[in-house]
């Protein structure tokens, strides 16, 4: 559902971008909205996860998805494009909660050895996702030809704004079964007998305030400290590819291909992405 969600942000960016007839540098607020959320969000969910334990940190990860999702309702009600950033941040919110329970609860079930694996086995789930949602997202939001602004000029303006309310709208009830699946989803792994597994002890600290059971802190290790680095730089890059792939592939001189045609070329970026973790999970 995270990796679903997630590049479900590649269709919105074309589509928002017609409907309030933005440039490159705003309709990317998009993404900046969404993934400012892991930024602020991610030391809140490990506080819920350390109250609450990994399932219940799932299963309200699960329920601030969906609020998120439900939000699309009112913002294409009032075609509100900040209320669209808004509800894209709680939806954010949301997975950023789901993946700081599940990922590390994912590693804890089994042998340490073979933890790696069975991440790497999530993250494989997680990219059969990104390969599905572009055509989702091109039979529920982009099922309909977008105008390009040569041909709204020769419209009226009432049916130029009917054109773009409908528009807008167009993600209402896409986003309202989203909703439903993440809550009944939630349910189900609420219900579910999972594994008790509490979290992690922390470290005790000595009265200089150095770590006192051998661990020490994560930023003392550097191969750890280079590789957030290297996620941060790797992230950046491939989510900036997938976001623009709709409307490079609609530019004249790369095909001039509807809106809908172009959603085809992102799940082929993001399906070598899963061919990969699958991969490497076998």
């Amino acid at each position: 559902m995270w990796g679903f969600l997630t590049c479900l942000n590649d269709i919105i960016i074309p589509h928002l971008k017609a409907v309030f007839e933005l440039n490159y540098f705003k309709v990317m607020f998009v993404n900046t909205a969404f993934f400012a959320a892991y930024f602020v969000m991610s030391l809140p969910s490990g506080f819920i996860v350390k109250r609450l334990g990994y399932k219940s940190g799932i299963v309200i990860g699960l329920l601030g998805a969906a609020a998120g999702c439900v939000l699309f309702y009112p913002a294409a009600a009032i075609r509100s494009y900040w209320l669209f950033l808004g509800a894209l941040f709680v939806l954010a919110s949301g997975i950023t909660l789901l993946q700081v329970a599940a990922n590390p609860f994912v590693a804890v079930l089994g042998k340490p050895e073979t933890a790696s694996a069975r991440l790497t086995l999530t993250q494989a789930f997680n990219s059969l996702a990104t390969t599905i949602a572009p055509r989702f997202g091109k039979w529920a939001i982009l099922s309909t030809a977008v105008l390009a602004s040569a041909e709204l000029a020769k419209m009226s303006p009432a049916a130029v704004q009917a054109y773009k309310i409908a528009e807008a709208q167009s993600v209402q009830k896409p986003y309202l079964g989203l909703a439903a699946a993440l809550i009944l989803l939630a349910i189900a792994i609420g219900l579910f007998r999972l594994p008790k597994i509490d979290d992690a002890t922390t470290p005790t600290l000595d009265a200089s305030g150095a770590d006192d059971s051998g661990r020490g802190s994560a930023w003392a290790y550097r191969h750890l400290v280079l590789g957030a680095v290297g996620i941060f730089v790797y992230v950046g890059a491939e989510l900036s590819i997938g976001s623009v792939l709709v409307n490079y592939f609609r530019e004249p001189v790369m095909g001039g291909l509807s809106a809908a045609d172009a959603a085809d070329t992102v799940s082929y970026y993001w399906g070598g992405r899963w061919s990969g973790a699958s991969s490497e999970a076998c």
